[in-house]
């Protein structure tokens, strides 16, 4: 599908099955391409079918990035065709496996708020939040955000009294339209009004939701730095010593990779990541770009197209996540300790 293909444009049904092909052609590939199918069939109407995507990916031998993502996608497309008790039971298996990320948490709490289970959405997201956040003072992650605004949406039509995450969340929210105003559980009846006045400023509003989730949607791809694990550094430089030069030690590699990353947030780039590469996958990069692999010029640009296909993984970690380096220490206690 055209980037620029007008919604209303699109065959979910084709883009579906486009996807899946393409899934069987990149395995490495199949977790975040499958995901987009699984999306278009849920647009398509076809509920089941998103569901046997889902499946498809947690029955895979393949581990997943990201197993309690597809878990709450299969959670909500599950409850939207009648299967509630299946639903429940699987949000309340994330809720205890208590993930490190923040997309799982978002989408099942937007679950129960979407069936009227208000004060079980709040719990939800205050959870996520709780875990992601703690006390910590620093300003939280991007990916954060939907977990903060979604937790004050529900909370001002439960009509709670302000606290100090909604406050953070009216902060952070840049519209010129405030979350109070955008989060009004009687902004309903406006759009029935007759008053000119009220439903030019529901149009503002509307306006200023529009232009978040426009935001969200065009954040571009991470500025990805490229990591290869101790076993593929070894394979990459025995079959191509000159990239030593490159990667002289593993130990180097993982420090370079940390101190780039810092010296890119101090310059003010934002949405940085780290891709994982494998050897067989940069050869065929290189074979498709025309060129050796011992071509130094084509790791950046190798990084760059893992990322964009979906495979970069934010950085900084979350708040007691492992670090990036596959050491599975806390990141805080391993690459992340101040230098």
């Amino acid at each position: 599908m055209r980037p620029d293909t007008p919604a209303e444009n699109v065959d979910h049904h084709a883009e579906a099955a486009r996807l899946e092909r393409t899934a069987g052609l990149y395995p490495e590939d199949a977790e975040h391409l499958l995901l987009q199918a699984a999306a278009h069939r849920e647009l398509a109407g076809d509920r089941p079918g998103a569901t046997a995507l889902y499946d498809r990916l947690l029955s895979s031998a393949e581990p997943l990035d990201n197993p309690h993502l597809v878990r709450a996608l299969k959670a909500s497309n599950l409850w939207e065709y009648g299967h509630e008790a299946e639903a429940r039971a699987i949000i309340d298996g994330i809720r205890a496996a208590s993930p490190r990320h923040p997309a799982p948490w978002v989408i099942v709490a937007e679950s129960l708020e979407s069936h009227d289970e208000l004060e079980a959405a709040e719990a939800t997201f205050t959870q996520g939040l709780s875990l992601l956040l703690g006390d910590t003072e620093t300003a939280p992650p991007h990916s954060t955000h939907p977990l903060l605004f979604g937790r004050h949406r529900v909370r001002r039509m439960l009509a709670a009294a302000h606290d100090d995450w909604d406050m953070l969340a009216d902060t952070l929210h840049s519209a010129p339209v405030t979350l109070d105003e955008l989060h009004d559980p009687k902004r309903v009846w406006s759009l029935g009004s007759n008053n000119p006045a009220e439903l030019a400023a529901e149009i503002s509003r509307l306006r200023a939701e529009l232009g978040a989730y426009r935001e969200a949607l065009s954040r571009p791809f991470p500025v990805a730095v490229l990591h290869w694990p101790a076993r593929e550094l070894t394979e990459l430089v025995t079959a191509y010593p000159s990239l030593t030069t490159e990667y002289p030690s593993h130990e180097a590699h993982l420090a370079t990779i940390e101190a780039s990353l810092r010296e890119l947030v101090a310059s003010g780039t934002p949405n940085l990541g780290i891709v994982t590469g494998t050897v067989p996958s940069y050869e065929a990069f290189a074979a498709s770009e025309g060129s050796r692999p011992t071509d130094p010029t084509l790791l950046p640009q190798y990084a760059t197209t893992l990322a964009a296909r979906g495979r970069a993984v934010a950085w900084p970690p979350e708040r007691g996540a492992a670090c990036w380096c596959g050491s599975k220490r806390p990141y805080e206690k391993c690459h992340g300790e101040p230098q």
